[in-house]
């Protein structure tokens, strides 16, 4: 029941990050947002893991890491040295 409980209170706090990243005033709140809404993923896909005992949607969300924290850092670079003004 726990976990039931904290996966929805994980989806209630992915909803309100999605609302920044669309009112977000800089790109630089919007990149965050979608920092912390991937967190959110991975964290949602653990616990789905850890309550279904699929060992493999574990796997999935070390693969879905990887691939989140590369593209917040790709996205950082290209927006930090100018993005499509060049």
């Amino acid at each position: 029941m726990f976990l039931l409980i904290t996966m929805v209170l994980i989806v209630v706090a992915m909803v309100i990050t999605s609302i920044r990243m669309i009112i977000g005033p800089t790109v630089w709140d919007r990149l965050l947002a979608l920092n912390l809404i991937s967190a959110k993923t991975i964290l949602l896909l653990t616990l789905y893991g850890s309550y279904t005992d699929n060992i493999h949607v574990l796997d999935v969300s070390i693969a879905y890491g990887i691939i989140g924290f590369l593209t917040i850092t790709l996205l950082s670079l290209f927006i930090s040295r100018g993005g499509r003004q060049k």
